[in-house]
């Protein structure tokens, strides 16, 4: 059995994530790590990933290498670039759960919508989009789609006024994307709505990032097998 464990900033992705990872993964271990007020702090410090929230995050990923993890999910897009200065320093793989979804959206078009429903997840996925298709070798435009309000909606417990807002936010930016893609985990609960009203291809991260995770996981499993059978033939 292999552990994964999973940094959260949001709530209400936690029970989907571990429903998608029971389904994908059965007989693997799931840990769930949950901290809502990085986001908050976030926005508080003026959209700034701040030196004190790195800080807290490398904790928790550190915590994570201390339980014996196989690998470790990062579930927020905001913390994405923290996470690439954090990996260096912990010895287990960090895999981020929006950049399969960010891959896709780049094989899918040149014109690509990026919608969210909180600010601070703007800035580091056009950055991300616009790394991963220089790698493509490929000229990409990005429309951003901020639905205002919504990610307030959810957490008061109100999905109804989230997705009718983010619904208003898509259908505005659907116009000039050929692929729009859901820049936040807790969005995925509109991705066939949003396919439906606007015509376009619709990409959110759960499904694609914790099929990275199952890659990821039987890579593992095939390096600890090799090395076993390596050891077995020196013994011998």
């Amino acid at each position: 059995m292999k552990t994964v464990a999973a940094i959260y900033t949001a709530f209400s992705i936690i029970e989907p994530t571990r429903a998608m990872f029971a389904e994908l993964m059965p007989g693997q271990r799931l840990v769930n790590i949950f901290d809502d007020s990085l986001i908050p702090d976030v926005v508080a410090a003026g959209n700034i990933v701040t030196r004190d929230i790195k800080r807290r995050l490398f904790a928790y990923c550190r915590a994570a290498e201390e339980m014996g993890v196989d690998l470790i999910l990062s579930t927020c897009s905001t913390m994405g670039e923290a996470v690439d200065e954090i990996q260096p320093f912990i010895k287990v793989p960090i895999l981020k759960i929006d950049e399969p979804m960010v891959r896709q959206a780049v094989d899918t078009s040149a014109a690509i919508a990026i919608l969210a429903t909180a600010e601070p997840t703007l800035a580091p996925t056009r950055r991300l989009v616009n790394r991963i298709a220089a790698q493509q070798g490929k000229s990409v435009s990005i429309v951003e789609g901020l639905a205002r309000g919504a990610l307030q909606a959810l957490t008061a417990g109100k999905p109804e006024e989230h997705d009718a807002i983010l619904l208003e936010a898509a259908l505005a930016a659907a116009g000039q994307a050929g692929v729009i893609i859901l820049a936040q985990a807790s969005m995925v609960r509109m991705q066939e709505v949003i396919a439906g009203k606007t015509g376009k291809p619709v990409l959110s991260s759960p499904r694609s990032g914790l099929l990275a995770v199952k890659t990821a996981l039987e890579s593992v499993r095939q390096c600890a097998g090799k090395t076993a059978e390596s050891n077995q033939k020196g013994e011998r």
